[in-house]
C-alpha cells in the first residue's frame, strides 16, 4: 500500500533502521536516530542500484513522489537516473572551474610565450579592466555571440572604437584556445565581425610633418629645455628611426661601439627576429653622451622613478608635444620621413625596408636575413645621420645623393 503524510509522522525510531514503502521501489528509511531518508532501489543493466531522493520533511512525500516519477521516466528511456545526476554534478563542477577568466589566464601563459612582457601585461590589463567585470566568472563554454557583441558596444560607447575591436580579437582568441583544449565546443567570437556591429572608423596614419619643416624640427630637438634623457632620445630615434618600443627598452649591452652596431634581440623585436641598426658616427656621439647620464644601469634610457623600467612610451610624444608639434609628429613619424626621403634620393627600396624592420621573415632566412645587406645599409645611415646634421645647420633641407647604391 502506498504510503501516507500521517503514517509517515506517526513513525517513531527503532533500535535498528527500517523501511516505509511507497511502491515501485521508493520507500523512507527511517533511522535510530530519528532521520528519514528518501531511497530508490531500481535496478539498471542488470545491477541493482539504490539512489538517494532527499531527506523528509525537507522533502515532502508529493515532492518525493514526483522526483521518483521522472526518475522511473529516464529508466524507462534506458537512461540511468544516477549517472545522469552525476554527470549533472560533474558539469556544475567544471562550469565552475571553466570560468572566462580562468581560461584567459590559461590562455595568456600559453601565449605569451615570444612575446614582450610589455605586450602581454597589456593584454592582461586589457582583459582586466573590459572583460572580467562581464564575463569573468560566465563559464566560458556558455557564453554566447550576443555577449560579446553588447560587450564590444558598451566600449564603442565609451568613444574606444579601437579598443572594442581589440578586446574582440582577444576574446577570439581565449575562446579558440578554450575549444582546442576541450573547455567549450564553439567560439563566440568566430560567429561575428567588428564590421558588423561597430561603426566603421577612418584609418589616420601616424601623424608626422611634411620634409620642409624637418629643419625646425630637428633645432627644436637640440634646444630642447626638457630631460636631458629625453632630448637625446629623441635624436636617437630621428638617427636610427627605430620604433618607440625598441628605442625606449635599449640596453647597453645590445651596442658595439668597436664594430658600430646595434643589435637588437627578437624579442624586442614587432617582427620577433634580430634586428642591426648600423651606427653612425653622429648616433655613436649621441650614445657617448646618453652613457655619462646611464651608462652606469643596464638600460638606455631608465625610467624618472625606476631605474629598472624604461621610460615610459610616452615621452617622446609628450616632448614633441611641448616643442608645439602637438598633433603633427610622432616618434614613429621619424620612420616615415626617412622612408620617404630615401626613396626620393634613390636608396635601395630592399635596404630601406630592412633597415625598417619591414622585411618579410620566414622560418629560412630568420636566422641570418637581419645581417643582410649591412655594407650598403651601413653608408645609408651614415649618410642619412649626415644630411640630418647639414639639414639642422643650413637651416632647410639639403638635397644629398646616395652612396650605398
Amino acid at each position: 500500500m502506498a504510503l501516507t503524510d500521517t503514517e509517515i509522522r506517526r513513525s517513531k525510531p527503532g533500535a535498528a533502521p527500517y523501511k516505509l514503502s511507497d511502491g515501485h521501489g521508493l520507500y523512507l528509511l527511517v533511522k535510530p536516530n530519528g532521520g528519514r531518508l528518501w531511497r530508490w532501489k531500481y535496478r539498471f543493466d542488470g545491477k541493482e542500484k539504490l539512489m538517494a531522493l532527499g531527506t523528509y520533511p525537507e522533502l515532502s512525500l508529493a515532492d518525493a513522489r514526483e522526483r521518483h516519477a521522472m526518475a522511473r521516466k529516464q529508466l524507462v528511456n534506458g537512461i540511468d537516473p544516477m549517472g545522469e545526476r552525476k554527470a549533472e554534478k560533474t558539469a556544475v563542477i567544471v562550469a565552475t572551474e571553466h570560468t572566462f577568466n580562468k581560461i584567459a589566464e590559461q590562455w595568456l601563459e600559453h601565449w605569451r610565450g615570444n612575446k614582450s612582457t610589455r605586450h602581454s601585461e597589456t593584454t592582461r590589463n586589457r582583459l582586466k579592466a573590459n572583460v572580467y567585470p562581464i564575463l569573468g566568472e560566465r563559464p566560458i563554454a556558455e557564453v554566447e555571440p550576443m555577449e560579446l557583441v553588447r560587450l564590444a558596444k558598451d566600449i564603442e560607447a565609451r568613444g574606444a572604437s579601437d579598443m572594442a575591436k581589440r578586446i574582440l580579437q582577444i576574446v577570439g582568441m581565449v575562446c579558440r584556445y578554450a575549444v582546442a583544449h576541450g573547455y567549450a565546443k564553439r567560439n563566440p567570437a568566430a560567429e561575428i565581425r567588428p564590421s558588423d556591429i561597430l561603426k566603421p572608423t577612418r584609418k589616420q596614419n601616424m601623424a608626422r610633418i611634411d620634409a620642409k619643416e624637418l629643419p625646425a624640427l630637428l633645432r627644436a630637438i637640440e634646444v630642447y629645455e626638457g630631460r636631458q634623457l629625453t632630448r637625446l632620445a629623441i635624436k636617437l630615434m630621428a638617427l636610427t628611426f627605430v620604433r618607440t618600443s625598441e628605442l625606449i627598452g635599449a640596453r647597453w649591452e645590445e651596442f658595439d661601439f668597436d664594430a658600430r652596431r646595434w643589435s637588437i634581440p627578437a624579442a624586442r623585436m614587432k617582427m620577433k627576429t634580430p634586428h642591426i641598426v648600423p651606427l653612425s658616427s653622429q648616433t655613436i656621439e649621441v650614445l657617448e653622451l646618453l652613457q655619462t647620464i646611464s651608462g652606469s644601469g643596464a638600460l638606455v634610457f631608465p625610467g624618472e622613478q625606476y631605474a629598472n623600467k624604461p621610460m615610459s612610451n610616452m615621452t617622446i610624444l609628450k616632448a614633441l608635444e611641448r616643442m608645439g608639434y602637438k598633433g603633427r609628429m610622432t616618434g614613429h613619424g621619424f620612420r616615415g620621413l626617412a622612408s620617404t626621403i630615401l626613396h626620393e634620393q634613390g636608396y635601395n627600396h630592399d635596404h630601406i625596408e630592412l633597415q625598417l624592420a619591414h622585411a618579410p621573415r620566414n622560418e629560412v632566412s630568420a636566422a641570418y636575413n637581419h645581417a643582410l645587406y649591412l655594407e650598403p645599409r651601413t653608408r645609408m645611415m651614415q649618410d642619412w645621420a649626415d644630411f640630418l646634421e647639414q639639414t639642422r645647420r643650413g637651416g632647410k633641407v639639403l638635397p644629398f645623393r646616395s652612396t650605398a647604391a
